[in-house]
């Protein structure tokens, strides 16, 4: 979707909107003026009718007289017949010269049974409003018959139609120049989104993430859609170091044994071999073959899925302890969390072998499983001095080992913390105590028999 698309259909729709509103008030106001002149031409239709009617009853031999039903009511020409009961016209206004009003059925019924009304109509060949009202039984020839008042709403219908027409052109005259505005300001609001899409085109063709995104100051979309897309541009070139920074190391860590190895079969083509240089190759042999499967181990780790089945550390704990007299097992209580077991029985394997590793010669070993505050805990301590402060940090990092190095891959530590990721945890080390820290799967019929606000349920006790 292009820039200029968008630019366009923001004016095209800003102008749909102010044509629709305009027009749909138009219509009201269209109505409400067609509303209110029709029914001031019926109110004054039923004053001349009323004039009349006290006339013929007043004055009949004045209602007889040419002209006298011929004088305009504000500044409206009235056309006015009046019949007797039996519908002949007994008089008439001189305008209509040889025109007739039309009745229909209004007359009958005002003779009949009293009854006025109103009716649309034609005369000639323009419109009219027709009111027909009763005449009261007394005053001359028309006593007893009806008088008709009729009035062109030519004027009225060009009235309205004007009106109509005015708000049309309004509509389109607001919407062409809110075009304008509307286009400046979608120009200035998108020139920001283009030049981050040329900075990003340009970062996609280099393919160099240390590239950054141009930033906005102003606190708006733009702005923090630029900040969050550099922020992820910092993450992938995190993770893109991350990666190099591994293989990097991984090459290092592998160099030594196969080193080791080259030599020693060197040795073993020149001299022949000796039990010494069996036993060497064996142990270049098993620290080639665990360094593969710990990052085989940690590849897969890291691209699992999440977890979905039920795992209880108490028993994981219980479990380390009867397979190794040096660890002490401490879960007085069942500790579920959603997990992986074989990865979690890996992760407790790798804690408790850097226990062994780095404790005192015949130390004990505590592993301990326990809840808090919603969080299942599963740690790892021995009677050493354990890791610094400063140090606790980068334990659980790809290849680091303590002062003086050691013996391992390096990478147990960051297994235990790419499992504890993946099961939506965190691992950490303070001192000589390594912990595993997830979140608690809790049975719901451990809080079945309390309500939300900690008060036991009725038939509780």
């Amino acid at each position: 979707m292009s820039r200029r698309s968008i630019q366009l259909r923001a004016v095209l729709a800003a102008a749909a909107a102010i044509v629709l509103v305009l027009v749909a008030v138009g219509s009201a106001v269209d109505l409400l003026v067609a509303r209110h002149l029709h029914a001031s031409l019926d109110r004054t239709l039923r004053q001349r009718a009323v004039e009349v009617s006290q006339l013929s009853a007043s004055a009949p031999a004045v209602l007889t007289r040419p002209g006298a039903l011929d004088s305009p009511v504000g500044g409206t020409q009235l056309s006015v017949e009046v019949i007797d009961r039996r519908g002949r016209i007994v008089a008439r206004s001189l305008a209509l010269g040889g025109q007739v009003l039309p009745l229909g059925g209004l007359v009958g019924s005002a003779i009949a049974h009293g009854a006025s009304g109103y009716r649309d109509a034609r005369l000639g060949t323009g419109p009219v409003r027709v009111y027909v009202a009763p005449l009261a039984e007394f005053g001359g020839k028309a006593a007893g018959g009806a008088v008709i008042v009729a009035a062109s709403t030519r004027d009225l219908g060009e009235t309205v139609a004007s009106l109509r027409l005015i708000s049309v052109l309004a509509a389109l005259v607001a919407a062409i120049l809110a075009a304008g505005p509307v286009a400046l300001l979608m120009r200035r609001a998108l020139r920001p989104i283009g030049q981050l899409a040329d900075a990003a085109s340009e970062i996609e063709r280099t393919g160099d993430p240390r590239r950054r995104l141009p930033e906005y100051p102003a606190a708006d979309e733009v702005g923090r859609l630029g900040k969050t897309l550099n922020a992820m541009l910092a993450s992938l070139e995190h993770s893109r170091d991350a990666e190099r920074r591994f293989l990097a190391d991984a090459s290092h860590e592998l160099r030594t044994p196969l080193t080791a190895l080259r030599g020693n079969v060197a040795y073993l083509r020149r001299h022949g071999q000796t039990p010494e240089l069996v036993e060497e190759l064996e142990r270049d042999a098993e620290r080639l073959a665990g360094l593969a499967d710990d990052l085989l181990a940690l590849s897969r780790e890291e691209a699992a899925e999440a977890p979905v089945d039920e795992v209880r550390l108490d028993l994981l704990a219980q479990d380390a302890a009867e397979a190794d007299p040096a660890v002490e097992g401490r879960a007085p209580w069942p500790v579920r969390v959603r997990g992986d077991r074989a990865a979690l029985e890996r992760a407790l394997s790798n804690l408790v072998e850097n226990a062994h590793r780095y404790g005192p010669k015949g130390g004990t070993i505590t592993v301990a499983a326990s809840e808090d505050r919603g969080s299942a805990v599963l740690s790892v301590s021995d009677e050493g001095r354990g890791v610094q402060p400063y140090q606790a940090a980068r334990a659980f990092e790809r290849f680091w080992r303590g002062d003086g190095g050691g013996p391992g891959s390096g990478l147990g530590l960051a297994i235990v913390r790419a499992t504890a990721e993946r099961h939506g945890g965190r691992a950490f080390a303070e001192g000589a105590v390594f912990t595993i820290e997830l979140p608690a799967l809790r049975d719901l019929s451990e809080s079945a028999g309390t309500t939300n606000d900690g008060q036991p349920e009725k038939g509780t006790p």
